[in-house]
């Protein structure tokens, strides 16, 4: 390594504990953050790489970033894994997207570091379109991470935000029309209370990778009033400085909730 290249280095890792001490000290703190991972296959095709190996590093990055959360102390950590759109994919792709569902989660519930920070491990989703291999490894997950509630990592597989909607709603005209609720019960608590994320808060950072400016059906009815932050870099290639950044992004707007 050259004298120009250690020097960036330590100027990187001055700036990193920089806004780490930031992040710190700011009265803003983040409460739930939420991450859009995107980008996995382009950094894979643009370093020349199968699409799978993407995957793959996007795996062992979204453990990283686990880590860093937990070192930042966000009580909640939620990741758009896999949309329900995502399930269009090739077979071949899919196959070993699950197989890797399968082995992350195994992995995470395994993980000393998951039980000395008392994370619990929540997928919400449509469980019923995922193969048996990957609700297996879903239910290993959730049943040894399930007394803990200092930190919570949801991973939203199979997941749709419409999907959800009208399931909520699904649920709320059945009750209305057994008369369990009557018009006036209909308020937006009620329709929180059926949706996925019913004993989460909302988010208050949602994070998209990859240079991509939309949603794209994640969390539509709880990002009502969460700040949005778009970064250009690709998934496996996000690090902490650029979660960082974003923290410090969000504290430095302030919260108004419409007001």
């Amino acid at each position: 390594m050259g004298i120009s290249e250690r020097m960036g280095d330590v100027l990187g890792q001055a700036l990193e504990a920089k806004l780490l001490r930031e992040v710190h000290e700011h009265p803003l703190n983040v409460n739930h953050l939420a991450i859009i991972m995107d980008g996995n296959r382009r950094f894979a095709w643009n370093s020349d790489l199968a699409a799978g190996i993407g995957h793959r590093i996007g795996k062992e990055k979204l453990e990283r970033v686990l880590d860093w959360v937990l070192e930042i102390n966000i009580p909640w950590f939620t990741v758009y894994a896999l949309s329900t759109e995502n399930l269009n994919r090739p077979l071949e792709e899919l196959d070993v997207l699950f197989d890797l569902y399968v082995e992350g989660l195994k992995d995470i519930a395994d993980d000393p570091r998951i039980h000395e920070n008392n994370v619990r491990v929540h997928i919400i989703g449509r469980r019923e379109l995922l193969p048996q291999r990957v609700n297996d490894a879903i239910d290993y997950a959730e049943a040894k991470t399930a007394e803990y509630n200092d930190f919570v990592f949801t991973v939203c597989l199979a997941y749709g935000s419409r999907e959800e909607m009208i399931s909520a709603i699904q649920s709320i005209a059945k009750d209305h029309a057994s008369g369990a609720l009557t018009m006036d019960d209909i308020d937006e608590q009620l329709v929180s209370d059926r949706l996925y994320t019913a004993d989460m808060p909302d988010p208050d950072l949602v994070i998209r990778t990859s240079g991509e400016e939309r949603i794209s059906n994640f969390l539509l009815w709880q990002m009502a009033y969460t700040e949005l932050y778009f970064t250009d870099v690709f998934w496996p290639s996000f690090s902490k400085k650029d979660l960082l950044k974003a923290i410090r992004t969000y504290q430095d707007r302030g919260r108004r909730f419409g007001s």
